[in-house]
């Protein structure tokens, strides 16, 4: 990721997509690889081959440069933590309208929800329904998830009698929990019925005590799911993003 190449990148993308201008233009994450060498590229060990001169700084500039050009409407930030989100605020001319994390019921960031909100931050989440499917995708990065990463909250005791008691999947209560808490939603599924059942959110509520029990399920750092152990290597570059 070097802010030379960010300009291109987006080109590149409006081509594919044969548009003119994207909505939003996200930073994928902080921690730059190395470029021109594939999309993920690693060392003979399985680790990422990191570009450790990454500036997310001047990305940023970069970045605002494409609003400026037209290209996109607005721009915004992945897998960014606190710190990080602070440092491009004090140099920013254009903020960061959304911040796309990791957030389910066993990890849901609670401080990084507030700082959010109290800067118009919008807070998109990825793995909602807790990346059932992780373990299979681990052995694409030589990866076994076990223990704490491997409990998916879909099949959570709390979750499935909150399902039952309003005639609704584990999923539609886990997507209902986050909508209810102002973070927006992006679950991934191939089955056209799931994602029909993804759409059907809006005919029941969360009472308060169910919203409750739903927030006493985080379990903090222990249930994050894409960290170290998955990105390899990552945690060896100045601006990775997560509690070592």
């Amino acid at each position: 990721m070097r802010d030379d190449l960010v300009e291109d990148f987006l080109k590149q993308s409006l081509a594919s997509l044969q548009l003119a201008y994207v909505d939003l233009y996200l930073i994928h994450m902080p921690v730059g690889l190395q470029p021109g060498i594939g999309i993920r590229p690693r060392n003979e060990d399985g680790t990422f081959k990191l570009d450790m001169t990454t500036d997310i700084l001047a990305v940023w500039k970069a970045m605002e440069k494409q609003v400026d050009s037209g290209r996109a409407k607005t721009i915004g930030v992945s897998n960014f933590n606190i710190g990080q989100l602070k440092r491009i605020k004090k140099i920013a001319r254009i903020p960061p309208v959304n911040n796309q994390v990791e957030l389910h019921v066993y990890l849901q960031q609670k401080d990084l929800q507030k700082y959010c909100k109290e800067n118009r931050i919008n807070i998109t989440s990825y793995a909602t329904l807790g990346s059932s499917g992780l373990p299979s995708f681990g052995k694409n990065f030589g990866t076994t998830f076990e223990g704490e990463k491997s409990l998916s909250p879909m099949q959570d005791p709390v979750v499935v009698r909150i399902a039952k008691s309003h005639n609704k999947t584990a999923g539609q209560v886990l997507l209902r929990h986050l909508i209810q808490s102002g973070i927006n939603v992006i679950p991934k599924s191939v089955t056209p019925a799931r994602i029909e059942q993804n759409f059907q959110l809006f005919d029941f509520e969360l009472t308060n005590k169910e919203m409750a029990e739903l927030n006493a399920l985080d379990k903090g750092e222990e249930g994050r799911k894409f960290a170290a152990d998955l990105l390899k290597g990552m945690d060896k570059h100045p601006e990775y993003m997560f509690p070592k």
